[in-house]
């Protein structure tokens, strides 16, 4: 197991998971935007919105995968089958927790139940597996962490 192996597989997880949800919304199967989101946490403007988003999505995709490598190291086992488990996981972590609960939070620019009526926010909440983007979201954001999963995993393998 090498640590180069999980940024390597970071960065190509990241990146396949990225044109996965990209390509997603390009074919209307959902709307969700990742990198905008995060983006918009940020900034206002849509544009820089978008460019600080796919650079905090890709940090993010980095840090995500240093955490799957420290997994790996403390169970002393790594392969493309357990980072897809991970990355199940993960997809589900994301859907529910991170962007459903703790996202809207501290994103200033997004709506929720309590928005007040003078108040128009820049983004719709996602809510629960970010269904509020498409009834197909789940899936394509789930399956496109699983293949993050099954990357790291399978770079950090061929580290051993």
């Amino acid at each position: 197991m090498s640590i180069w192996g999980a940024l390597a597989g970071g960065f190509a997880g990241t990146l396949v998971l990225t044109t996965v949800l990209r390509a997603a919304s390009e074919l209307r199967l959902t709307r969700i935007d990742l990198p905008f989101l995060l983006g918009t946490a940020l900034t206002e403007d849509r544009l820089r919105a978008k460019a600080l988003g796919y650079l905090l999505h890709f940090a993010f995709g980095l840090v995500f995968a240093l955490v799957y490598y420290a997994i790996f190291s403390a169970i002393g086992h790594s392969g493309w089958w357990l980072g897809a488990v991970f990355g199940l996981v993960h997809g589900l972590f994301s859907g529910s927790a991170l962007v459903d609960v703790l996202l809207p939070v501290v994103h200033p620019r997004m709506g929720s139940p309590e928005t007040a009526a003078h108040r128009s926010a820049l983004l719709e909440p996602p809510g629960f597996m970010m269904r509020n983007y498409g009834i197909r979201t789940p899936l394509v954001s789930v399956l496109a962490h699983v293949l993050y999963g099954t990357i790291v995993g399978g770079f950090v393998a061929l580290g051993s």
